[in-house]
């Protein structure tokens, strides 16, 4: 669906819960490209999940980049991708996942399992119904922007539904084009305590969105 760029209520902010700096290694989106880009599509709040690696997202925290940041990170474990979000410090990766979750929750942070039934990433989704059993699991991404068939995100809506949990919804942004592909209309929050509360109100917008070609294929000359 096509996005608008009309303000949301008084009150209201919008979110992507997932994105990616150049910091990742793997993306190619600097802090001035994701500040406007958060303009152009009217993001209020960015959370910054670079793989492994917290400083890009600690840094533009500290910035006045016009868009409000929470710190997270994505962190790879032996048994897929976690992403922490409200992190004070980096967590290490190949830690176990158990791990992982504890000191997610030591800072105070909450547990976000990024697209968990896709198949060609490194995700959850095999132990992940353990984990929700076990309460170790604060949000499920139910749209993930990088996924072209859209059998994965509904199980993971059917899986955060069975469980009782939020979903989030992030555009997993690698590049600027790909910045506000997903987003979370929701109720302004101030900590993750008033985030996780504000989730069971917000409104998602999505839609499926590649990564742009690094490097584009030059037009021959006319």
């Amino acid at each position: 669906m096509t996005q608008d760029r009309v303000r949301p209520p008084p009150g209201q902010v919008r979110v992507d819960c997932h994105l990616h700096t150049v910091t990742s290694g793997d993306a190619v989106l600097t802090l001035e490209q994701l500040a406007g880009r958060a303009r152009q599509t009217g993001l209020d709040v960015v959370c910054i999940t670079d793989h492994n690696e917290t400083s890009a997202a600690v840094a533009a925290a500290e910035r006045d980049l016009g868009v409000r940041v929470i710190v997270g990170e994505e962190i790879r474990t032996p048994d897929g991708d976690v992403i922490g979000l409200f992190l004070t410090e980096r967590i290490p990766y190949v830690l176990p996942v158990a791990e992982v979750v504890a000191r997610i929750r030591a800072q105070g942070g909450l547990v976000y399992a990024p697209h968990p039934f896709d198949e060609g990433r490194s995700s959850l989704g095999r132990v992940l119904p353990s984990l929700c059993q076990a309460g170790a699991v604060d949000i499920v991404e139910v749209f993930n922007a990088k996924i072209a068939d859209q059998g994965p995100n509904e199980r993971a809506t059917a899986l955060a539904t069975a469980y009782a949990l939020p979903g989030g919804a992030g555009s997993d942004a690698h590049d600027a084009p790909g910045v506000g592909a997903a987003y979370l209309e929701m109720p302004d929050f101030d900590g993750p305590a008033s985030f996780l509360a504000a989730l069971a109100d917000a409104r998602l917008t999505g839609e499926y969105r590649p990564h742009a070609p690094r490097y584009p294929r030059r037009q021959p000359a006319s």
